[in-house]
């Protein structure tokens, strides 16, 4: 996944991967902060004041990530899963992994309210460091795996389709 390259010729695809790139961009400021709690880069003022700002940039992150899922999960898989079945599969896996992001953020935003030790803030920052992991390689998966298939599966008339139930904003 290079930066401001996209691999989809089609495009649906491609509004899915923009996506991608954009989400990519605003992990990328929060995981800053997680790195610097990992690698014991804050003093314990300077921690209590970037564990605000993680806090606040993760919760203003789910807005456009929930939108984002929601378009895959409305319309992308089901017309890529009449193809390659949705019962068992990547497709399954990959929602799977959508509920684990979340699970990891939400997790992090309701315990991380409150007055925290340096120590405890690192520790947090942890449940924020793996949903970018896991977002990370989730969007390689998506673009190199399922976006590659609907090209091969879906007819020109279901991807036009595709491509105007999901030229939606995500932002707001």
């Amino acid at each position: 996944m290079v930066q401001g390259t996209l691999l989809s010729e089609l495009p649906a695809m491609r509004i899915l991967e923009n996506e991608h790139r954009y989400l990519a961009s605003l992990m990328d400021e929060w995981h800053s902060i997680v790195l610097d709690f990992q690698n014991d880069r804050y003093s314990k003022d300077q921690a209590s004041l970037q564990f605000a700002r993680l806090r606040e940039l993760l919760n203003d992150f789910k807005a456009p990530l929930r939108k984002h899922f929601q378009k895959e999960e409305t319309y992308f898989f089901p017309r890529l899963g009449k193809h390659i079945g949705y019962e068992q599969g990547p497709i399954v896996s990959i929602e799977q992994e959508h509920e684990e992001i979340f699970a990891y953020i939400d997790h992090f935003l309701h315990y991380a309210n409150g007055e925290f030790s340096l120590e405890e803030m690192k520790a947090l920052s942890r449940d924020a460091g793996e949903a970018f992991e896991i977002l990370t390689v989730h969007f390689v998966k998506e673009e190199t795996v399922l976006f590659s298939m609907t090209g091969q599966v879906m007819k020109s008339e279901e991807q036009e389709q595709l491509n105007k139930e999901l030229y939606t904003l995500i932002v707001e």
